[in-house]
């Protein structure tokens, strides 16, 4: 089975993006069709940019970069759950992409955008699937326990998702092999 990593974006206080990264690991794990992992950017904690090396060679000298490089090399897909900032997903994501960089080529990325009125749409525009969940008005779905109660067509859509990474994933595989 593809190796899914889940990439919970948001690490503001009052967030609403834990509830719905666990919601989207529980829908995938439903879907059967991943081993998967669950990645909080908050709980990872990677710092600004503070390897001296660019990292496209690879020659990481800390161990929280080291550590994250194996979890994305060992991933096949990944799913990134990101609200929307000033039209573009958040800082702390762009940071962890930025850190790494051979690690990330050839692997499909499936995105849960959420935000007020254009669902974090705008920040899910780097997408290259075709299938994609989007959270309109996020506060709704929000029960008083905090936790993501997620309607059909989320349901649907995240499995539309799901199936489009499976596909993606596999035939972008042999593009990740080492060359022959």
């Amino acid at each position: 089975m593809p190796a899914l990593l889940i990439v919970i974006a948001s690490t503001r206080p009052g967030r609403v993006g834990l509830p719905i990264g666990e919601w989207i690991d529980a829908r995938a794990r439903a879907h059967g069709a991943f081993e998967i992992e669950l990645v909080d950017l908050l709980e990872l904690d990677l710092p600004f940019m503070d390897e001296p090396a660019h990292p496209r060679l690879r020659s990481y000298t800390k161990k929280h970069t080291k550590e994250w490089s194996a979890k994305v090399a060992a991933a096949d897909a990944f799913v990134f759950v990101t609200p929307e900032y000033n039209y573009g997903f958040t800082a702390p994501l762009k940071n962890a992409i930025d850190f790494l960089h051979e690690e990330w080529k050839y692997k499909p990325v499936g995105l849960v955008s959420y935000g007020g009125v254009a669902a974090g749409t705008r920040a899910a525009q780097m997408t290259p699937l075709f299938e994609a969940v989007s959270i309109p008005f996020v506060t709704q779905f929000i029960d008083e326990q905090g936790n993501f109660q997620a309607n059909e067509l989320m349901e649907q859509a995240a499995d539309a998702m799901f199936d489009e990474l499976v596909r993606m994933s596999e035939a972008l595989r042999p593009l990740r092999e080492p060359s022959a």
